[in-house]
């Protein structure tokens, strides 16, 4: 008996909503617990999300309402609307969560918001299995 094989393909990207830093890496600290947690992030560069992706990606996931509300303001459709979610209410569904910015917690914050992500994409992939 054959067993049914999967070839479904994902392409997962990032992108901020200021593009402030468009084109520096990742944090020292965001860089530092990628590598303790087996991911090499050092060739990430930052860049800045685009009108067009919201019609390239089947999801937008954004971290905090802020975010939330920058890219849906980007949003032409409400095809486009409807695409973009809090990537903390997919483990956590009606809590209305935001990621806190790592930025000011010391290598801590980066560990929390590591956990969380972790987490997060976790409870994506379960979804889309």
């Amino acid at each position: 008996m054959r067993s049914k094989l999967n070839f479904t393909k994902f392409v997962v990207d990032s992108a901020g909503t200021s593009g402030g830093h468009k084109g520096e890496a990742p944090d020292k600290r965001s860089i530092e617990v990628a590598e303790k947690n087996g991911l090499d992030i050092c060739s990430q560069q930052s860049r800045k999300l685009l009108p067009e992706d919201l019609e390239k990606f089947d999801y937008i996931y954004v971290m905090d309402q802020s975010n939330l509300e920058d890219v849906q303001a980007m949003a032409t459709s409400d095809e486009q609307r409807q695409k973009i979610k809090k990537i903390l209410d997919v483990p956590f569904p009606g809590e209305n969560l935001d990621v806190p910015d790592p930025y000011y917690g010391g290598s801590q914050g980066f560990i929390n918001v590591y956990k969380m992500l972790d987490q997060a994409t976790d409870a994506i992939k379960e979804q889309l299995h």
